[in-house]
């Protein structure tokens, strides 16, 4: 942990971090469009099929360096989509919008405290294939000093002979190793040819000319170079296994257009397909050298042959160290707890006499709140108030004045961050949860079953989408002579006070929203063992009494008997009824909360 506070503490980690993120979603993208893009052209030349990998994995290389920059620049959609589309090609411009929401989705997605966990994983498995990197380069080295001669003086010159029939201008050694397996190619700026000892004099002169030019078609291609940067993007973005596929994709296409060359230099498709027949029962081992052995030889050698079956599909199997580690890094962003919210720009709690209604109400970017602890603490946590156990007495019998504004125009989920920072700084709040055997209610069909009238069309409307939430428990307002009922909503039952007693009502809702408004209603858990999964309309009115402690009695100006029955025997009349009866009760327990700072 001390390691990852110092990381954390250094500047730019969190900015990595993100990158990182960014480019699994980036990353993909760009392999829907390459291979969208690789299926129009898989008639197409293994040049043309080349160069699209290539770009590919260009993008690929280039996308986090933009996003580097892109985070670097105002956080909100406007001005994200100002920096894409001014950074970004003008085709690409017009999308810069999806590209924000992209961007503002992810960051919300990845709290800061991760950021350093993220950074952390990736550091461990770049050091991993770069140091793998490293030990094939070393290797290479070696293959190009130890055990080596020059070749004998006849190849030599044949060698100069092919070097010119592909145009080659380069010099280029052709030496013979007692280390390589197979023919390759090693170095950029001074390349050399290693030939494995006896295959000069095993193989056919026709089979070694046209291995020969394979290899000096790479060098001509500068394919070393290529691969050089494939290697060193594949240790960067080693977690994302689009990067491996991509490149398994160059290496497989390279060596068919390095084939195409040989061929053609040569005119014999069948010996240099029995060349490479030969060098199939030869070990490869994979490193920065390029050798004939590459990509799939049994594809190779048909596709010489004028076999038109398709490609086996490039398989590299360091992707599959890369796909367990992308979901590792996702598991850290799901599920990993994080010891940072977001605050209130700025925030005042004061203790406060009070008569009025207890409130928490969440305005665009502040909170609003005249209620006691125990309220703030339901409406924070997503709890209700049975499920709040421990604390002193005066959470309940105590107000407070609350009010928090946020830096910009916060969401109601920003916002219940927010008031949870507040309660554990202001406060000093310290809780666990667990899992208590508690009295319930099970919410069960009566004998006469269930009598619950189906949805009309028309019988309930669609709350706003910013709508605060209802009744949470407390007194409710006086209801008035002239004040008219609400149309229920739809998805939602609702609980209010009116002069004919308490009304709970909710159109297209189901057995889980019922329970829900019971159990705040009843101040007990209530589970639904009704059996019924469907949609209904409800409509009940009930008088509030001693079966209903979590509400308040008729208030002032409320008729003393309004003639309504009980909740029980409202539910009744719908077929419902409620069994006393114990189960496990997730409770938020509160360890230590103090009202003096």
């Amino acid at each position: 942990m001390n390691a990852i506070r110092l990381l954390a503490a250094q500047p730019g980690v969190e900015r990595l971090g993100a990158t990182l993120l960014h480019f699994a979603w980036e990353g993909l993208l760009i392999a829907i469009v390459y291979a969208a893009a690789r299926h129009a052209v898989r008639r197409s030349s293994p040049q043309v099929r080349y160069g699209l990998a290539c770009a590919a994995l260009a993008a690929m290389s280039a996308a986090p360096a933009l996003t580097w920059i892109l985070l670097s620049l105002p956080a909100s959609a406007t001005d994200i989509s100002t920096a894409a589309a001014s950074l970004a090609p003008a085709a690409a411009a017009s999308h810069a919008p999806i590209l924000a929401v992209f961007f503002l989705a992810a960051e919300s997605a990845a709290p800061q405290s991760l950021l350093p966990w993220v950074v952390a994983v990736w550091l461990a498995g770049a050091t991993f294939f770069w140091l793998r990197l490293v030990g094939s380069w070393m290797l290479a080295e070696r293959l190009r000093s130890a055990h080596v001669r020059p070749a004998p003086g006849e190849w030599q010159q044949a060698f100069d002979r092919l070097r010119g029939r592909i145009r080659l201008r380069r010099p280029v050694r052709l030496l013979v190793s007692g280390l390589a397996q197979t023919p390759a190619v090693v170095g950029a700026l001074r390349p050399i040819v290693l030939m494995p000892v006896g295959a000069l004099a095993g193989l056919p002169p026709e089979q070694v000319e046209a291995l020969l030019l394979h290899e000096l078609a790479h060098i001509r291609r500068n394919d070393y170079l290529v691969n050089a940067a494939q290697s060193i993007v594949e240790a960067l973005l080693f977690y994302h296994p689009a990067v491996w596929w991509v490149s398994a994709h160059i290496r497989a296409e390279r060596e068919l257009c390095c084939d195409d060359i040989a061929v053609s230099a040569t005119g014999d498709a069948v010996a240099y397909a029995r060349a490479l027949a030969e060098l199939a029962t030869v070990p490869f081992l994979r490193g920065t050298a390029l050798a004939a052995a590459g990509g799939h030889l049994a594809h190779r050698v048909s596709r010489l042959l004028g076999d038109p079956r398709p490609s086996a599909r490039p398989v590299a199997r360091p992707g599959l160290v890369a796909a367990a580690i992308l979901p590792a890094l996702a598991a850290i962003a799901l599920f990993a707890q994080s010891d940072v919210r977001p605050n209130f720009a700025a925030a005042s709690v004061k203790p406060i006499r009070s008569e009025s209604l207890r409130s928490v109400r969440f305005l665009p970017g502040r909170l609003v709140a005249d209620a006691p602890v125990r309220l703030l603490i339901q409406r924070a946590y997503g709890v209700q108030g049975f499920q709040v156990a421990g604390g002193p007495e005066w959470i309940d019998s105590e107000r407070f004045e609350v009010e928090g504004k946020s830096a910009g125009n916060a969401t109601r989920a920003q916002l219940l961050l927010m008031l949870q920072s507040l309660l554990e700084d202001r406060f000093q709040l310290q809780f666990h949860r667990e899992t208590r055997e508690l009295p319930v209610y099970a919410l069960v069909a009566s004998k006469s079953g269930l009598k619950l009238p189906p949805p009309k069309p028309d019988g309930c409307e669609e709350p706003a989408s910013d709508a605060a939430p209802g009744w949470a428990g407390g007194r409710m307002a006086v209801p008035t002579s002239g004040a008219p009922l609400r149309r229920p909503l739809c998805g939602i039952v609702g609980v209010a006070l009116q002069l004919q007693g308490a009304v709970m009502q909710g159109g297209k809702v189901g057995m889980a929203d019922l329970t829900h408004e019971l159990s705040l209603v009843l101040d007990r858990a209530v589970i639904d063992r009704t059996g019924f999964t469907g949609q209904f309309d409800l409509r009940i009115v009930f008088e509030p009494d001693g079966a209903t402690p979590s509400m308040p009695p008729p208030p002032p100006g409320t008729p003393a008997d309004s003639g309504a029955p009980s909740l029980p025997q409202a539910l009744g009349q719908v077929g419902l009824r409620l069994e006393s009866t114990k189960g496990p009760v997730e409770v938020l327990v509160i360890d230590r909360i103090t009202k003096d700072r």
